[in-house]
């Protein structure tokens, strides 16, 4: 017989938005504490270059990447199996989180 994926109830994808928002908190504030060293922290400087910024944004975006990366392997091998299609789902969004994250961390 087929296997028939359940659907995931309300308050498991609740949980799992808390724990997405959780987690991406934590990370944020993780990377940004990492990369506080880099980039400039004036943008309106007369001979500005975007090479230190463009470093701290690929820094950012790759250890964002590799974080999630490893949550969404480690997640998909712990979880039950009926909550394991939410994972592909807070993953694609949390691929998107790493560009909207750019945004406060230049801010």
């Amino acid at each position: 017989m087929a296997d028939v994926s359940q659907k995931s109830s309300k308050a498991s994808l609740l949980l799992g938005l808390v724990l997405f928002v959780a987690f991406e908190t934590v990370a944020f504030y993780s990377l940004q504490y990492l990369t506080s060293g880099l980039g400039e922290t004036n943008q309106m400087q007369p001979e500005n270059t975007i090479v230190s910024n463009w470093l701290k944004t690929m820094v950012f975006f790759v250890l964002h990447l590799a974080l999630v990366i490893t949550a969404m392997l480690v997640l998909s091998n712990k979880l039950p199996r009926h909550h394991r299609g939410q994972v592909m789902g807070w993953f694609y969004l949390s691929l998107l989180m790493s560009f909207v994250l750019l945004i406060p961390l230049f801010g």
